[in-house]
């Protein structure tokens, strides 16, 4: 199986994982130095696999609400010992998604080899801003350079 192929597969059980809400499965293939930078704070992020788990129960008990959890698209590029995803997830409650059927998370992952088996040591989930006035958004843009 190809570096692509593994770790799409590798992406696609831990989504299957969070769905499910087992910790275990969702932590198996990520590295002890993983840093994460996720929607909710820290605004700092979370470095360590003890500071990854405790991120998760919160976000088990909201999808135990009904929320939706699932892989859009993903896209794959691997070298030699390092790669990155990058994917689209629906992730949010369904009324959300009546609302505004095309939110998505967006998510970032980045992978190393360690003992000749992908690792997780980078997650970045993401939401974009609402923009409800895009022209002060230009202002406020303008005004940052």
């Amino acid at each position: 199986m190809s570096d692509e192929a593994q770790i799409r597969e590798l992406i696609e059980r831990w989504a299957a994982a969070v769905r499910a809400g087992d910790l275990d499965a969702v932590l198996a293939e990520h590295a002890e130095n993983i840093v994460m930078y996720d929607v909710p704070p820290p605004n700092e992020g979370v470095r360590g696999i003890d500071a990854y788990r405790e991120t998760w129960p919160p976000f088990f008990a909201w999808l135990a609400e009904g929320a939706v959890f699932e892989i859009v698209s993903l896209d794959v590029t691997a070298g030699d010992d390092v790669a990155f995803a990058v994917a689209l997830l629906r992730c949010g409650m369904p009324g959300e998604f009546r609302t505004d059927p095309d939110k998505r998370l967006r998510l970032t992952i980045g992978l190393t080899k360690i003992n000749g088996r992908w690792a997780v040591v980078h997650e970045h989930h993401s939401f974009p801003l609402p923009i409800t006035d895009p022209a002060a958004a230009e202002t406020k843009l303008s005004a940052l350079q």
